[in-house]
């Protein structure tokens, strides 16, 4: 491991929030490990974090997996550099009804945004508190404040990984690892958007959608605070937004 590369890990490193993210932090001179079930798909956010001079790695990882999860730290760690930052950027938001939801889906949802959040944040709280510094930042939903119809699995299971925040930040705050969870309300500048909900994309031009740059600068605020000025919870929401 080169002790002198500082990594920002992105899990879930999508087209939009989490691609920004991991271009913002590569644009500060941290190499960028990002992850994604298919490793495909990174290709273009790694192709475009190179060709502006910075170092990024992909990585095909299911985080809901402890053993995949287990490799991927322990790799990065001995073949990179030290994890400063660790991003939890998965989704998982599929609306329906409580009277149709099925177990299965239900436990999916879970396993995807909350309980995976808790095997990757635990396995690099471990590396963190041995060296005393790092980041761990949650990608949070208004599901996470409260429950809305049509939302019983997604609202769950944000709920639980606000929870997982709150306790991480008690607990490794003194140890000098900044946990915070931010609130992520309104439609974002994605592909799936602008072809699914074409009015609400057109407020675009009224700086009423989120950009995922905007929101990458908060991340990279968050991680860059003073411990003596350290925000928990962060909410991020367009100026039109109604919440």
């Amino acid at each position: 491991m080169n002790e002198n590369k500082k990594v920002a890990l992105i899990i879930g490193a999508g087209d939009a929030t989490g691609g920004a993210i991991a271009r913002r932090f590569a644009r500060e001179g941290y190499v960028a490990c990002v992850t994604r079930r298919n490793l495909e798909k990174l290709q273009p956010l790694l192709a475009e974090i190179r060709s502006e001079g910075g170092e990024a790695h992909g990585f095909a990882s299911d985080a809901r997996r402890e053993e995949q999860v287990a490799e991927l730290v322990e790799r990065i760690e001995r073949d990179i550099g030290s994890i400063e930052v660790m991003v939890f950027n998965i989704g998982a938001n599929v609306p329906c009804s409580i009277l149709e939801e099925t177990p299965r889906k239900y436990f999916k949802i879970w396993e995807m945004a909350c309980f995976s959040g808790f095997l990757t944040s635990q396995a690099v709280a471990k590396r963190m508190v041995t060296r005393g510094r790092g980041s761990i930042l949650f990608t949070g939903a208004t599901a996470g404040l409260r429950g809305a119809a049509g939302f019983a699995a997604f609202a769950g299971a944000k709920h639980g990984i606000r929870a997982l925040a709150q306790s991480m930040a008690r607990e490794l705050g003194p140890l000098n690892i900044h946990v915070a969870h931010i609130v992520v309300d309104g439609a974002i500048d994605t592909a799936f958007i602008r072809d699914n909900w074409p009015e609400t994309y057109a407020l675009k031009d009224q700086d009423g959608i989120l950009d995922p740059e905007h929101i990458a600068d908060s991340y990279w605020f968050l991680h860059s605070q003073p411990r003596d000025a350290w925000t928990f919870e962060l909410d991020l929401r367009p100026w039109m937004e109604r919440w």
